[in-house]
C-alpha cells in the first residue's frame, strides 16, 4: 500500500469544486445547432467522481457553492439520493448561477463541449466555506484544478490543502483542465503546481501535466514527470494518452500500464471521471496499482458508451461483470499495457 490512510476517519473522501449541470442532447450525431432536445443530468468532474464513488459503496462528502435557486436544488437533491454528503454545500448569496454545459456528440469519436460560467456558483466558494473539523473526518480529498481558475475559490482550495497538511490528511488533486475562467498559462501552472507539490496522488492527462510544469521544465517525458513528483510529495503519479491508455507511476520506480477495454462508443467525454471514481475506489481498498487501474479503465469504457456521466456510473458488480466478459472474449491481457 502506497498511501497509509486513517481507517478512524468517517469519509473515504471529501471532494472540493464544481458541481453543475450537463445537457446532453437527444438528437445526437447531429451538431449542437441542430440539437432540439436535451436531457439534464448532475455534471462537473468532481460531482461525477462524487456520485462514482458512492455507487461503488464509498463514503462521500462534498465541499462547493451552488446556485440559490430550483437548480442548485437539484443538485443538492441529486447528491442526497446518490448518498453524497451535502452537509458542507453552500447557496450562492450574490446572484451567481451554475455552471450550464451543452454536449455535441458527433459521433462516438467526436464530441465538444460548449461551457457557460459566467458568474458560476462553484468559483464562489469562499475560505469561510472550509472547515479542519469537516476535513479531519476524512481519509483523503481530492482538489479540481478547475477550482483554483478564479478568485474567491481557489484562496478556499488553497486552505483545504494547508488545513489537510495540518490534519495530516492526503490530498489526491485531479488536473481536470478546462480553458474557461483562466486568464493565461502563466496562471496555470502557478497555481496547478502549488497543489501538485502537496498531493499524494496526482491524476492528468500529458496536455495537463505540461500546463502544470511550463515554469518548472517544459515538455518533460512521462518518465521525468512522474521523478519529479516523486521528489516533491506524490506516492502515486497516473498519466493518461486518452485511446493509448494510461500509466501509474509509483515512488518505488515501478510502473504499471493500462489500455482502454473495447467497447461501442456512442461519446467521447465522460470516461476520465469513471476512471478516476473506480481507480481510487481500489486505491482506498487497498488493491494492487494494476488492478485498480483496471478497474478504473473498465468504468472509463462504460461510461463513454452511456448517455449521461453522473448518472451512469456502474456499480462495482457492473465493472467487475464487464471486465469478465471483455477476458472471455478477448483475453486475459485485453487491457494490459
Amino acid at each position: 500500500m502506497y498511501i497509509n490512510f486513517d481507517t478512524t476517519r468517517d469519509f473515504d473522501l471529501i471532494l472540493f469544486g464544481r458541481a453543475a449541470i450537463d445537457l446532453n442532447p437527444i438528437d445526437y450525431f447531429h451538431p449542437l445547432q441542430d440539437c432540439v432536445t436535451f436531457k439534464k443530468y448532475l455534471g462537473g468532474s468532481p460531482a461525477n467522481i462524487a456520485v462514482g464513488l458512492a455507487r461503488l459503496g464509498k463514503k462521500v462528502g462534498f465541499v462547493g457553492r451552488v446556485s440559490d435557486d430550483q437548480f442548485g436544488t437539484y443538485i443538492i437533491d441529486t447528491f442526497t439520493k446518490e448518498g453524497v454528503d451535502t452537509e458542507n454545500i453552500i447557496r450562492t448569496k450574490n446572484g451567481e448561477n451554475l455552471g450550464l454545459t451543452f454536449t455535441e456528440i458527433l459521433n462516438e469519436n467526436e464530441s465538444s463541449i460548449l461551457m457557460y460560467r459566467n458568474m458560476a456558483a462553484d468559483l464562489s466558494l469562499s475560505v469561510e466555506d472550509i472547515h479542519e473539523e469537516y476535513i479531519k473526518q476524512a481519509k483523503a480529498i481530492l482538489i479540481s484544478g478547475t477550482a483554483l481558475a478564479q478568485s474567491p475559490s481557489r484562496e478556499a482550495v488553497l486552505k483545504a490543502v494547508a488545513l489537510a497538511k495540518k490534519t495530516n490528511t492526503p490530498i489526491i488533486f485531479d488536473i481536470d483542465y478546462r480553458a474557461y475562467n483562466w486568464k493565461n498559462e502563466d496562471e496555470i501552472a502557478i497555481y496547478y503546481s502549488a497543489v501538485a507539490r502537496e498531493s499524494s496522488i496526482i491524476l492528468g492527462s500529458r496536455e495537463e501535466y505540461n500546463l502544470t510544469e511550463r515554469l518548472i521544465e517544459p515538455k518533460r517525458t512521462d518518465i521525468q514527470t512522474a521523478q519529479y513528483w516523486h521528489g516533491q510529495k506524490a506516492k502515486i503519479v497516473v498519466i493518461k494518452h486518452g485511446k493509448k491508455g494510461s500509466t501509474a507511476y509509483t515512488d518505488d520506480g515501478k510502473d504499471f500500464s493500462i489500455k482502454p477495454f473495447p467497447i461501442k462508443a456512442l461519446k467521447s467525454f465522460g470516461g476520465g471521471d469513471g476512471y478516476a471514481s473506480a481507480f481510487l475506489f481500489g486505491i482506498f481498498n487497498g488493491w494492487n496499482i494494476i488492478d485498480c487501474l483496471e478497474f478504473g479503465s473498465a468504468s472509463a469504457s462504460l461510461l463513454v458508451a452511456s448517455h449521461g456521466c453522473s448518472a451512469d456510473m456502474p456499480t462495482e458488480q457492473k465493472i467487475k461483470e464487464f471486465i469478465k466478459e471483455c477476458k472471455t472474449q478477448y483475453g486475459e491481457m485485453v487491457a494490459k499495457g
